[in-house]
């Protein structure tokens, strides 16, 4: 890791934890195929394969963010996704959709009811839970502007929470970490610290290709990326921070100076995530394949799930990108529960049981826009694109404190 052990011990500390936790490779899943189609057994196996068995990469991408527990097309049915993980040993990393309902009743019901037919070969893959996805960032003024659509505020998600750990209270999730994904600026935002006070683990979202309103240019998406990820561990008050999902795309429109292309989605991958993320942090990829035919922005590393990426997923041994002052990344929060091993996946997909459509959007003048897969489930309403708030130079300002902070901390120790 790029902290000090110390530091990363201290991290640990605060989420409750008494061991490191494997800092796990995985990708994205939604429920939905590109035609909006419900995903089934067999199409989660194939991806999970797939990334398993990918040519080049760094680490095995044994593990799997999802965006909800139900499956596609369904009331309250366990997803299926589930059953492909036990297949293929991937690790889980659960999520569940909470924008646009009053209700997460029917996740609850499918991921007890995956508990009880599937035991052990389900639960010992649990890495972690987050309760909501970029629900903080929507909900805000940029998001509204934005028409990022539907939301949550801060109380909605730590109600949530509390839900969400009242009913799995005495199963083998007990001690599943539990954590909320959103937008670097969501985390910033100090209006949102009952979020951060409430969960085990922080899951940040940020993507350079979308702020428009800076130099976002290729070659400096390797110091875009640190400034908000440095902001993120400065401001969460020593919670372990996973990347939730992060990427460049290989086509698509320009973003500012952005530009999509196989190289520049070559060299992303080599300055953010070789250079800083993996085998640092918990890390999930944006993304194995695309889902959403209305995107213009394709992201997927592969065609058709083929095991030879775009491009070569190597890491070199030099990059172009200074070190930061902070350092490297946050540590992942061990399981404290018999019934979680020591590593597992990564938060991903919301639920869809009517639609399950995904939607990935861009909106100008963000800062770190995300292109986040979210559903249409039974108990939410359509679902929405997720761009991240647009930062003034005083936040910048700010951020840039946060960072020298950590840097200063991460020297003590």
């Amino acid at each position: 890791m790029r902290f000090t052990s110390n530091l990363a011990a201290a991290g640990i500390l605060a989420a409750g934890s008494a061991a490191a936790a494997e800092n796990y490779l995985g990708f994205n899943s939604g429920s939905t195929l590109a035609d909006r189609s419900a995903k089934f057994k067999a199409d989660f196996k194939n991806e999970f394969t797939t990334a398993q068995a990918l040519q080049g990469a760094p680490g095995k991408f044994n593990a799997v963010r999802l965006y909800t527990n139900i499956q596609a097309y369904s009331i309250a049915d366990p997803i299926q996704a589930f059953d492909a993980a036990i297949e293929t040993n991937t690790k889980i990393l659960l999520g569940i959709w909470t924008s646009g309902t009053a209700s997460i009743d029917n996740e609850i019901t499918a991921l007890k009811t995956a508990v009880t037919n599937l035991g052990d070969k389900f639960t010992n893959l649990v890495i972690g839970i987050s309760i909501g996805s970029e629900d903080l960032y929507r909900d805000s003024v940029t998001g509204i502007t934005n028409k990022a659509g539907v939301g949550a505020g801060p109380k909605v998600i730590v109600d949530f929470i509390n839900t969400y750990k009242k009913a799995v209270a005495g199963t083998k999730l007990e001690n599943v970490p539990v954590g909320h994904v959103d937008t670097w600026d969501a985390w910033t935002n100090g209006t949102n610290k009952a979020v951060v006070d409430a969960i085990d683990w922080v899951g940040v979202d940020e993507y350079p290709y979308y702020e428009n309103t800076k130099d976002n240019d290729i070659k400096n998406a390797g110091a875009l990326f640190d400034a908000a990820y440095d902001a993120t561990i400065g401001a969460v008050g020593g919670k372990p921070v996973w990347v939730t999902e992060t990427g460049w795309p290989t086509t698509g429109p320009n973003f500012g100076k952005s530009v999509p292309s196989v190289a520049n989605a070559k060299t992303y991958w080599d300055e953010v995530g070789c250079r800083r993320l993996f085998g640092k942090t918990p890390t999930f990829w944006y993304n194995l394949r695309d889902s959403n035919p209305e995107n213009t922005m394709k992201f997927a590393i592969t065609n058709n799930l083929s095991t030879q990426p775009l491009y070569n997923l190597t890491c070199p041994t030099t990059f172009n990108t200074p070190s930061t002052t902070a350092g490297g990344s946050s540590s992942s929060p061990a399981s404290t529960g018999a019934s979680v091993p020591s590593s597992s996946g990564a938060p991903n997909s919301s639920g869809g049981s009517n639609t399950g459509s995904t939607s990935n959007t861009s909106t100008t003048g963000g800062s770190s826009t995300s292109t986040t897969e979210s559903g249409n489930g039974s108990n939410t309403t359509t679902s929405a694109p997720n761009p991240s708030k647009t930062s003034g130079a005083g936040k910048a300002t700010v951020f840039a404190g946060l960072a020298l902070l950590a840097g200063v901390v991460a020297a003590l120790f």
